[in-house]
Formats: structure tokens, C-alpha cells, sequence
């Protein structure tokens, strides 16, 4: 076997190849993927041979320049005994279509990777080492690219050599270089195959794997709308549904189809490289004006894993920034932007068909009464998935004006089952992103959408004030986390094994709902799991848990730090981030930003939240409020009793956990959660917040108001509100006695008492009166058995429940209980009607 010469012992290539490499060098900037491609990569007893995608003099030259900076063996030197037969190690997969002085260029196979088999074929002890390498002139832009300059972008066309000059010459300082895994030439070749037939197995799949990694860089191949539309509207399904519109309402078919066809066009995106590279320019000026940073985590593992995979991006929605962000951070960053369903509300004058280029598809916010739109949306959605494309929706179905995540829409979830069910080409993997902002441009409408004004309805004038506003402040930095991905493969592993089978006898698919809603749950935990911890999220956790959003500095120090100890001594996960200030530096940090408000005073400075500030500020602690929850739970325990057993803290937080899973997405089963509380138990005493006498196994907090008490009653308080909404609901029903009202009566009943109790005894943030909170908390009670409905509607429950009332005086204060002991069903029934329950 041929052993590989060292680097320091190989030839040089010939003098031409160095002129041409130094004429070239000056209009060369790459960037080699994985970063730490180095000499490491190849094996030291093996040639080395690259296979790249296209040939070409200047893909030859970028390649040795980028091996040369990485310490690779050079491409231009001959292997050992000439074994490509052409003077060097490389070969290339196609060539473009024409002639070279006489000689024809659209052979399928290269002339060195023949030679190379043959080599193989001839010698049973030889082995050699094929290094794939993708190359792509012009893909990531920067400050100095110029709009020229996206006319010779990369694409899947294979260029002259003219073209590719102009390329190098305009974008070359924007190349990167991917270089991917080795592979033995020998473990590919088939066994007793003749030559022939093992170079194009071995054509075949390096041209698969160039193709899938440029799909990931760049993106599909892709085909003309109007094609894709006219694809649309002849496959089965749509045909079909022309067919039954045509019928149900009495109309030609060709009417029937003229209506298809607008809505194809309606839904249907115009995916252009060119304008999203020409978007890039405006975006980069616009992020560095509006934001002082960006930072992204976990980004490398969703690069190693993408390929060879359709890719569906499901991030949270906080803001319409999200999808512009998201994209933007894709392609500088060499992936290819998704396409993104948008509501049509955004299909506006101008804006719409920017958005359309950029690749978005836009979908009505309900279509079930339109079962004709449903199925070209469907069908579109199938084409998308079945070409490749990556796609990016919320499941949330809208932007949180919480700061929490929302219940999950399984509308879009659905389609890509369907499709994937229809046509299973390549594994599907979503992957849900995190993204956290300092600063929302929306907040002030959230605020008055929170407080019952209607939403304002987009208008291109209302985008332009927006933005134009939004260009006259900054608004902190903003964390994008990629979380762990979830394999569609896995889910239907564990929830349908056997949904081939029940797929191919046709019918009602009843599978697909425990599916789709084990995929909805497992996304919005993963989200969560995947958290960044900022700043301003620190400051609101602290200072909202006081009455007056203010602290002094000395304490308010003391609990940026105490909160930090607690994330890192009892970890949610290890993809939540946390932001390296200490307690000063945030301090500091929230008052640079305009957000905190110091008040001198001899006694020691307060800092606070003031004004619409203070209630805006709870978007940003709900956020993070699941990353506290263990700890806000132990510690609310003991706002109303001295001393409790542990056992009992750990059995009551299981009992509440169902109704804190539901609400925030927690990653816990009952076990888990205990374990999680033990932890934050351990954590809490070792911070003498609390002390644990192993005798008796009871824990204890200290007497008076001690700084340790403080610190408790402010842990509890970031996430009490929860907790008093749960223990609200099971009081007041509880206190009307079972079989006494509806579920539409207690939901009426908690949203009025909360709403009172809020203005009896605390500033508390809108969604704590939120209607869609408690009815999820009655739609949980409903699960786990505690009510039902009786022949009247009304709920009944038995002991358990009672027991759970009685809980309550742990949580809820007297001044609390007295309130709830005051509504009655009557209150809520007269109320009713001005409130619009039915």
C-alpha cells in the first residue's frame, strides 16, 4: 500500500499553478467549513484524493489555496504513480456542456475517477482516499458586496468560464469551502462489478452527496412558479377538488378551476436567490442599526445534521422580525432560507411580493370551510416537501403577546404528515428554534391588545411608520438558540409503529392525531429547553416579584446573582444559555438601555421599573419564567407556613405539575419533576435559603424578615401567579360545590376573580386574568379525571378535588381566599352576558 508523503515532504505544485494561484489570490477570501478542517482530516497512510463538483481552472486553484491555508496535501501535485493519470489529485463529477481546444466536455464521468478504479481494480492491497469538496464563489455576503455583484452568485447552473471569472473576480472574497468526511474509493466499489459499472456507482453517489450539500448551501433547484402552479392544479388531489367544487356549487369546471388556480397563485411563492441576496444588503445595516448584536448557539450541530434531511424550521413567534431574522442568520451563515408560511394579512402592495421572493407562501389564518383552497394549500405544502425545500411556520399560529409560548396550531403539522405519509422521499427533522429579544418593536401594541384594544390590521403605511420608528431607537441584543432537533422518524417509532400499514389501507388516518400532537408538544419543550437567559430577563424576574417594581441596590444585586446560582446548580438543560454578566454589569446594563430607573436616596440608590415600562417588562420574565419554576414552587410553599416536610413539597408539586406542564411546556414526566424539585431542594439549602433537618425531614425557612425570607418571597413571586390561578380555579369550584356550574361559568367565574383580585390587591400583569389560561387549566382538570360533565353540563368532581382546595391555603393568601369565598354562581351567570359566555 502507498503510503501519503508528509506535508512537509510532498512536491510543490508546478510553477504555472503557483502564478495562476497568486494572480488569483488577491480576489480570495474563503472560508472553510467545518472551521476546523485541518490536516487532521485526511488519514496519514492513505492517498489523498479531492473529488469536487464541477470542474474548472478557478475551483482547482480556490481548492489548493484552501487546502494549503488548512495544511492539507496540495491538489495539484501527483498522486503516487500518477493514479489519476492526470498529474494531480483531483477529480471533478461534471463538466460543462461545449468544447475545450477539440475536446468535448459533457463526458458523465471523470477521466480520473476511472483511472483511479482501475488503479484499485489492478492492485487488491490498494486503497485510497477520496476528500469531497464543495465550492461556492459568492454565497455569503458582507458590507462591501455590491448589488452587481449578485448577478454572479452562486446557483446550480454550471457557468462558462467567463461567467465564473466574473464570479471570482466580483464575489470571490465571499467563498467558502466545505469539506466533508473522507471516504475509502474501495468501500464504495462493489463486489465482482466491472469497472465500468463501479465508476458510476461512484459518480452516482458523490453527485448525490454535492447535491444535497448544495441544496443545504443554496437551495434547490428550483423550478418556475407558474410551472409549479400548473403542477398544482394537475395533480390528483387538486383535480379532484375541482371536480367537487364544480358540482357543489353549480359550476363549470373550468370556473371551478380559474378559482383554484387564483388560490394557487394567491398561496404560491416566488423564491428568488437573487432577491434574497439583495435583501442581505438591507438587512445588515438594518440589524446593526436597530440591535447591538446577534448571537446564535447550538447553530453547528443543525449544519452537521441538515443534510440529507427536509428541514422544517419551527421557531417561536414573539415578533415579525422573527422570520426576517431567522433567514437573514441562515444564508450569511451558508444555509439555505427556508420557504415561510405567512398569514395573508402580510400579502400587502409592494411588501407582498418582496416577502413572496423572499420565499414566503401565505395562507389564510382558517380554510376548513373551503375544502377546495384547502386542497391546493395542502397540495403546495406536499410539492415544497417532496422537492426539498426547507419550510418555516409557527405552530403557535401567531405572535405571543405574552412572552410565554402559546398552545400549539397543529394546521401546518398536519400537512407535512400528509405529505410525508404520501411521499416519504427524505426524513423530515424540525427544528425548533429559541429566539429572545431584550426589546420588542411591538411592544407597545401588545400592550394595548393585553389591556382589550383590537388588533391594528397591517397596512403598507402602518410597516413604514413601524419601521421607521423602529430605526430611531436601538433595542438590545437578540439570542437565536437552535434547539435539539426532533426526527419525524422517532415520533411515529413511538407513538405508530405501524402507520406504514394503516397508511396503505386508506380511510381515516386515526393515527396521525397522537402523532401530530406528540410532535406539537415535543417542539414547543424543546423551544423551552433551548431558552437564553439575558439581562432583561434577570432584571424582570427580580424586580416584578415586588409590589412596586423596585428594589434597593444592595438587594436587587444579591438576586441577579442568587438567580444565576440557582439556573447553574440545578440545570434545565444543557442548551439553555445564560448571559456571562454578573449582577453589577446588569445593573448597569438595564439602565444604559433605558429600561431601569435609579432613584437616589442616603439610605442606598433604588432601581425600578416605571410606568408602561413596568408592565411591558412581564413579556420578558414570562420568557424565561419555566427556567424558575422548581425553585418559585419550593419556595411558595413556605410563603404562608414556616416549616414543611420535603415529602410534602415534592407531593404537592406533583400534584400541580400537570397544570405548570400544560401552561409551559415543561420536559418532565411526574418522576422527573420530583427529581428536578430534589435538586433545587439541595440547591436552596446549601444557599441557606432554607434548612433541612434529616431526622424529621423537614425544611424550614428562617423567622422575621430576614434576607433569606426576602429571597424566598421573591422566588415565588415569578412564578405565583400560576400558581394562584390553578388554586383560583379549584377554590371557586370547590366553593360552589360540585354539579353546581358549567365549564363556561367557571371559566367566567376565574377570569372575573382574578381580574378583581388584581385590582384589590396588586398591579398584576393582564395575562394573569387571561381567559385562554384558565380555560386550558379546566380543559387539564378535565384530563386527569378530577371533573366531568354531568347530563346538565355541569361539572362534577369528588373528594380529590376538595382535597385540592384545601391545598390552596398554602398558596393563596387569606386576604386571597377571602375574595374567592365572596363569588358566587349567581355573579358569574349575570356577568355572563356583558362578558359574551355562553
Amino acid at each position: 500500500m502507498n503510503a501519503q508523503p508528509s506535508t512537509a515532504e510532498r512536491a510543490a505544485p508546478s510553477m504555472l499553478f503557483r502564478l495562476l494561484g497568486r494572480i488569483i489570490a488577491p480576489w480570495l477570501q474563503i472560508r472553510r467549513e467545518p472551521v476546523a478542517a485541518d490536516a487532521a482530516l485526511v488519514l496519514p497512510d492513505l492517498p489523498v484524493c479531492y473529488a469536487i463538483e464541477r470542474y474548472g481552472l478557478s475551483n482547482v486553484l480556490i481548492l489548493e489555496q484552501a487546502c494549503r491555508e488548512a495544511g492539507l496535501p496540495s491538489p495539484l501535485v501527483e498522486m503516487p504513480t500518477d493514479l489519476t493519470g492526470q498529474g494531480r489529485a483531483v477529480v471533478a463529477t461534471s463538466r460543462r456542456n461545449g468544447f475545450w481546444f477539440g475536446r468535448p466536455r459533457n463526458r458523465t464521468h471523470s477521466e480520473g475517477l476511472a483511472n483511479l478504479v482501475a488503479a484499485l481494480g489492478r492492485d487488491p492491497a490498494l486503497d485510497v482516499q477520496i476528500v469531497p469538496v464543495s465550492i461556492f464563489v459568492g454565497r455569503a455576503p458582507d458590507r462591501e458586496s455590491g448589488w452587481f455583484r449578485v448577478l454572479f452568485a452562486e446557483n446550480w447552473v454550471i457557468v462558462g468560464g467567463f461567467r465564473r471569472l466574473l464570479a471570482v473576480l466580483l464575489n470571490g472574497r465571499n467563498t467558502i469551502v466545505r469539506f466533508s468526511a473522507p471516504v475509502s474509493l474501495r468501500s464504495v466499489l462493489a463486489e465482482g462489478a466491472t469497472p465500468e459499472t463501479s465508476v458510476r456507482k461512484v459518480s452516482r453517489v458523490l453527485r448525490t452527496h454535492f447535491r444535497r450539500i448544495r441544496t443545504a448551501v443554496i437551495g434547490p433547484d428550483l423550478s418556475h412558479r407558474r410551472t409549479l402552479v400548473d403542477g398544482l392544479l394537475a395533480s390528483d388531489p387538486v383535480r379532484q377538488a375541482i371536480a367537487d367544487q364544480a358540482r357543489r356549487d353549480s359550476i363549470s369546471h373550468a370556473a371551478a378551476w380559474r378559482r383554484a388556480h387564483g388560490y394557487a397563485r394567491e398561496i404560491a411563492a416566488d423564491y428568488s436567490n437573487t432577491v434574497i441576496r439583495s435583501a442581505s444588503f438591507v438587512l445588515t445595516p438594518f440589524w446593526n442599526k436597530i440591535y447591538r448584536g446577534v448571537k446564535m448557539h447550538h447553530f453547528e450541530g443543525l449544519k452537521q445534521i441538515a443534510p440529507g434531511h427536509e428541514v422544517i424550521y419551527v421557531p417561536c413567534h414573539r415578533s415579525h422580525i422573527d422570520y426576517l431574522l431567522l433567514s437573514y442568520l441562515l444564508y450569511v451563515n451558508g444555509v439555505v432560507p427556508p420557504h415561510i408560511a405567512a398569514g395573508v394579512n402580510l400579502n400587502l402592495p409592494v411588501v407582498g411580493p418582496i416577502l413572496r421572493r423572499g420565499g414566503a407562501f401565505f395562507l389564510r389564518r382558517s380554510f376548513k370551510a373551503n375544502p377546495l383552497y384547502s386542497a391546493v394549500f395542502g397540495e403546495y405544502v406536499a410539492t415544497l416537501i417532496a422537492r426539498g425545500d426547507s419550510i418555516e411556520y409557527f405552530i403557535e399560529g401567531g405572535r405571543s403577546r405574552t412572552g410565554r409560548l402559546l398552545q400549539p396550531k397543529a394546521g401546518m403539522l398536519v400537512m407535512t404528515l400528509r405529505a410525508f405519509v404520501r411521499q416519504s422521499r427524505r426524513p423530515v427533522l424540525f427544528q425548533p428554534v429559541y429566539i429572545g429579544y431584550e426589546q420588542i418593536i411591538e411592544g407597545k401594541s401588545y400592550l394595548d391588545e393585553l389591556s382589550g384594544r383590537p388588533k391594528q390590521k397591517e397596512t403598507v403605511w402602518a410597516l413604514l411608520r413601524a419601521a421607521s420608528g423602529a430605526l430611531r431607537r436601538t433595542y438590545g441584543q437578540v439570542a437565536v438558540n437552535y434547539a435539539e432537533p426532533v426526527l419525524l422518524d422517532e415520533v411515529l417509532a413511538e407513538h405508530a409503529p405501524d402507520w406504514r400499514e394503516r397508511a396503505a389501507e386508506g380511510g381515516r388516518q386515526e393515527w396521525m392525531n397522537p402523532v401530530v400532537d406528540a410532535l406539537a408538544q415535543r417542539i414547543q419543550i424543546n423551544i423551552n429547553r433551548a431558552a437564553d437567559v439575558n439581562p432583561i430577563n434577570l432584571l424582570s424576574v427580580a424586580l416584578l416579584s415586588t409590589p412596586k417594581y423596585a428594589m434597593s441596590e444592595s438587594d436587587l444585586l444579591a438576586m441577579l446573582d442568587l438567580a444565576k446560582t440557582l439556573l447553574a446548580s440545578a440545570p434545565y438543560s444543557d442548551r439553555v444559555t445564560i448571559t456571562a454578566l454578573d449582577g453589577a454589569q446588569i445593573i448597569a446594563y438595564g439602565e444604559a438601555s433605558g429600561l431601569l430607573v435609579r432613584t437616589r436616596h442616603p439610605l442606598g440608590d433604588v432601581l425600578s421599573f416605571e410606568g408602561e415600562q413596568a408592565v411591558l417588562q412581564s413579556y420578558f420574565r414570562n420568557n424565561v419564567q419555566h427556567l424558575f419554576v422548581c425553585a418559585a414552587w419550593v419556595a411558595s410553599c413556605f410563603q404562608n407556613a414556616r416549616r414543611m416536610s420535603r415529602a410534602g413539597v415534592v407531593r404537592l408539586g406533583q400534584l400541580v405539575y400537570p397544570f405548570l406542564r400544560r401552561e409551559l411546556f415543561l420536559p418532565w414526566d411526574e418522576d422527573g419533576f420530583a427529581a428536578q424539585l430534589e435538586a433545587t431542594i439541595d440547591a436552596m439549602v446549601g444557599l441557606d435559603l432554607l434548612s433541612f433537618d434529616a431526622e424529621s425531614g423537614q425544611l424550614q425557612r428562617g423567622p422575621g424578615q430576614t434576607d433569606a425570607v426576602f429571597r424566598l418571597r421573591v422566588i415565588a413571586n415569578s412564578v405565583m401567579q400560576a400558581f394562584e390561578r390553578y388554586y383560583i380555579g379549584m377554590a371557586v369550584l370547590a366553593k360552589n360545590g360540585s354539579g353546581t356550574i358549567t365549564a363556561a361559568e367557571l371559566e367566567n367565574l376565574c377570569h372575573l376573580t382574578a381580574q378583581r383580585l388584581s385590582l384589590l390587591y396588586a398591579p398584576s400583569a393582564p395575562e394573569f386574568f387571561d381567559r385562554a389560561l384558565f380555560r386550558g387549566f379546566i380543559a387539564t382538570l378535565r384530563e386527569l379525571g378530577l371533573v366531568r360533565a354531568d347530563e346538565a353540563g355541569k361539572l362534577a368532581f369528588g373528594e380529590a378535588l376538595e382535597t385540592w382546595a384545601n391545598d390552596s391555603r398554602l398558596i393563596l393568601s387569606r386576604e386571597l381566599r377571602h375574595s374567592i369565598l365572596k363569588i358566587t354562581p349567581d355573579m358569574a351567570r349575570e356577568a355572563a352576558p356583558a362578558e359574551g359566555v355562553g
